[in-house]
């Protein structure tokens, strides 16, 4: 749930960019997977880092673990911030349209330990190991 204190930071189209909230005599920017990106800065210099920061790397590769032997490479379909908060992603699909429905994981809101970028040394979706 997002605390009253925090006021959202949208683009000029509207769409949701994250949030500033107080922190000490100042503002903190947070983003929209709730990930504070920013310490004690003041309001103008919040807007320009969620500004800056956007949201295309939403639809970067991301890793999961917990869900099966190892981690999982997976895609950020849907995140909703509001009310008791989730992150959806599916396993990455890599864009294949003719494939069936990849696997699909709700999460917790905000951004869960276990859900992170992808990384060196993370799996590729590609490389087949025997």
């Amino acid at each position: 749930m997002i605390p009253a204190d925090w006021t959202p930071h949208r683009r000029e189209d509207g769409e949701l960019l994250g949030w500033i909230r107080p922190e000490g005599a100042g503002w903190l920017a947070v983003d929209v997977l709730g990930r504070e990106l920013t310490g004690e800065i003041d309001w103008l210099d919040a807007e320009a880092v969620l500004e800056e920061h956007g949201i295309r790397w939403l639809a970067d590769p991301w890793v999961l673990e917990g869900e099966a032997e190892g981690p999982l490479r997976v895609q950020i379909v849907e995140v909703v911030p509001e009310g008791e908060g989730r992150i959806t992603v599916k396993i990455d699909d890599f864009g294949d349209m003719q494939r069936p429905p990849t696997q699909r994981y709700t999460l917790a809101w905000p951004l869960p330990a276990r859900l992170r970028p992808h990384g060196p040394g993370d799996p590729d979706g590609r490389t087949i190991t025997r």
